[in-house]
């Protein structure tokens, strides 16, 4: 078992349930763990040690942008981010920025 904190693991249990072929916020999925940083949630993301069971690549930024990818911000990594993103069956409106159809929002209970 890798060694993660509390909230990593709740970071990334929520992940984990972002549908195939769907990319969330990281700010939609802050709310689903009831934390109140979006930037919180990256930094847990960037040291995901269970990727790609965990899949990172499937959060953007709240403008639906890719966001960073590995701890980069552009260049080859993002590509990579994107690349996945499109076998999964996500769409973009623009060379990085994914469909609004595309986005998952978290059941509200």
């Amino acid at each position: 078992m890798k060694n993660v904190t509390p909230f990593q693991q709740r970071v990334y249990d929520a992940c984990s349930r972002i549908p195939e072929g769907r990319v969330t916020t990281y700010g939609e999925l802050a709310r689903e763990i009831g934390c109140g940083s979006a930037q919180a949630v990256g930094q847990a993301l960037r040291h995901n040690p269970f990727a790609p069971k965990v899949p990172c690549h499937r959060v953007v930024k709240s403008d639906r942008h890719l966001g960073g990818f590995s701890g980069h911000k552009q260049g080859p990594e993002v590509e990579r981010k994107k690349s996945l993103l499109q076998k999964e069956g996500v769409t973009f409106e623009t060379e990085h920025v994914v469909h609004k159809d595309t986005v998952f929002r978290y059941p509200q209970v």
